[in-house]
């Protein structure tokens, strides 16, 4: 985490973000994270025990290092629905959102009590999460992802298509592709390994594409002289961002003709699932390709395409008959 977060927090928020870095072996974009949602809650705490004014400071303004653990201590169960109640009025949070910070409480006052024992109990033990919609996956149809890939011309159309082709291949997480390192691919196993959450590893099958894609790029990566590590770089010879990645994915989706349909590096991920899925992948199978601790997220790809609830509509002995006209 950057140093300048750190420097705005209280002892027991450091305590705390160690402990998601080192005792849960979380990345930094995930210690980042909780420590937006907690700050936020602490900002909370000030407004709401008036030691700041909100109609004379900006909220992004409002300091959390002198945020007493006392407030912490006195907090209830009535008083975390009242932040609830805040960040769904003043903050115009959605329920999504409102889940997150949920969850990054309960996080927080686990180890409060539990860990650190800096408080006497735990009031947001039986703090329930808000309810959120239910969406299904936006994704790519396979005609879409085979244009996709047939109409990549960039500055570094090997580079890309490669990108692209891992994407849709191998289902592959956004920071799973940016940390890949040269040594992570075995032509002759067939296989790529995959820091997935948490650093978890894995290792993950890649097919004929994918080996096509890799062989085509490497005679072009090796030329530009890095000696970074890393499988995929920038301009500078650094290891490619995640940002850049994804304006790679933006631009490509423009060319072909796919852009403004909310189709982003995850939503490739998403298109992976369902086209394995669709072809018969069964989903213990798809849970390990994918890297989910749960077989309950890889679920949400079973379901069912427009085109095969048209076909069953249409497949209704009744969908012929008519009132006829008198």
């Amino acid at each position: 985490m950057k140093k300048e977060y750190r420097e705005d927090c209280p002892e027991y928020l450091l305590g705390f973000l160690n402990h998601i870095r080192v005792i849960q072996d979380r990345t930094p974009r995930t210690e980042e994270a909780y420590y937006i949602d907690i700050r936020c809650f602490l900002r909370f705490l000030k407004i709401d025990h008036n030691d700041v004014d909100p109609n004379k400071i900006e909220f992004e303004a409002i300091g959390i290092k002198d945020v007493p653990i006392d407030y912490l201590k006195s907090f209830t169960l009535y008083d975390a629905y009242n932040y609830l109640s805040w960040l769904a009025d003043e903050r115009n949070n959605q329920a999504r959102t409102r889940a997150r910070k949920t969850t990054a409480l309960r996080q927080f006052f686990i180890y409060l009590y539990d860990k650190a024992k800096l408080i006497d109990s735990n009031p947001v033990e039986g703090l329930e999460l808000p309810r959120t919609a239910h969406t299904l996956p936006k994704y790519l149809s396979l005609n879409e992802a085979q244009q996709l890939l047939a109409s990549i011309e960039t500055r570094n159309t090997q580079r890309d298509y490669c990108i692209i082709t891992l994407f849709l291949n191998c289902g592959m997480r956004l920071s799973e592709l940016c940390g890949l390192d040269i040594g992570d691919i075995s032509f002759e196993n067939r296989t790529i390994r995959l820091f997935g959450k948490g650093r978890k590893e894995r290792i993950v099958s890649i097919n004929n594409a994918c080996i096509a894609a890799l062989k085509a790029y490497l005679p072009y990566r090796n030329t530009e002289g890095t000696t970074c590590d890393a499988l995929f770089f920038s301009a500078k010879k650094n290891r490619i961002s995640r940002r850049r990645v994804q304006e790679i994915v933006e631009d490509c989706l423009e060319k072909a003709g796919l852009a403004n349909m909310g189709i982003t590096t995850h939503k490739l991920r998403h298109t992976a699932a369902t086209l394995m899925y669709q072809n018969g992948v069964d989903t213990l199978v798809l849970k390990n390709v994918l890297g989910h601790e749960s077989i309950a997220t890889t679920e949400i790809y079973t379901h069912i395409n427009d085109d095969n609830v048209r076909e069953a509509i249409d497949m209704n002995p009744l969908a012929e008959i008519s009132k006829e006209k008198k």
